[in-house]
């Protein structure tokens, strides 16, 4: 990991510029003097708070990451039981493709442009979707699935696909159509008898029930 920038104000400017064209142009298609014409910073000063592009995108996608399990975390947070908080993943990813100018996944964008040529890019957008899995993880096994590999690989794959339907079709709705796999996928799961009714029954409507 590149080490942090001298002056933090001047460098977050920086990677706010950064964030905004790589996201929105992709890349390759931003070179560094338009990054340092969108911060109004000079050349020389960009480069002394990143001394490479490769260090740049890296801090663009380290950010990206934080703030976007941060923020999935907080909302699910919020909800009642431990269904509702899987589920949740949904509901938190429609508000995140009904925000203007949505145009994917950053990680899988910044992946398809590089690839495994950029060991950066590969190891930090590998490194998102492996801590993305562990807490979507969490939550499954909080709910009392039995089998946490396989519901959370289902889940994760809901996840993509809802991404990528919304990107190309402009659909924050697939985040709904995900949702309602989901409960699927939850409804029909086994749960541990801690979270089943008193006949033995997965509790239903996606909520825990206490153990008899």
């Amino acid at each position: 990991m590149s080490s942090a920038p001298t002056d933090s104000g001047t460098a977050l400017r920086i990677l706010d510029a950064a964030d905004g064209l790589f996201y929105a142009h992709g890349i390759q298609a931003v070179g560094m003097d338009r990054i340092r014409d969108t911060a109004e910073v000079s050349l020389k000063r960009l480069y002394q708070c990143y001394p490479s592009k490769a260090a740049l995108v890296e801090a663009y996608l380290r950010r990206r990451d934080r703030d976007a399990r941060a923020s999935l975390a907080e909302f699910v947070d919020e909800l009642p039981d431990a269904d509702e908080k899987v589920l949740g993943i949904y509901v938190w990813l429609r508000g995140v493709l009904a925000q203007p100018g949505f145009r994917g996944c950053a990680f899988n964008n910044a992946f398809g442009e590089l690839g495994p040529g950029s060991e950066v890019v590969a190891t930090v957008v590998l490194q998102h979707k492996r801590r993305l899995r562990e807490f979507i993880a969490s939550l499954v096994g909080n709910a009392g699935v039995c089998d946490v590999e396989t519901v959370t690989s289902q889940l994760v794959v809901l996840l993509d696909g809802a991404i990528t339907v919304g990107s190309v079709q402009s659909n924050p709705g697939a985040a709904d159509d995900a949702r309602a796999t989901a409960a699927a996928v939850l409804a029909g799961a086994e749960r541990t008898p801690a979270s089943r009714t008193p006949d033995g029954r997965n509790a239903p409507d996606g909520r825990n029930a206490p153990a008899s």
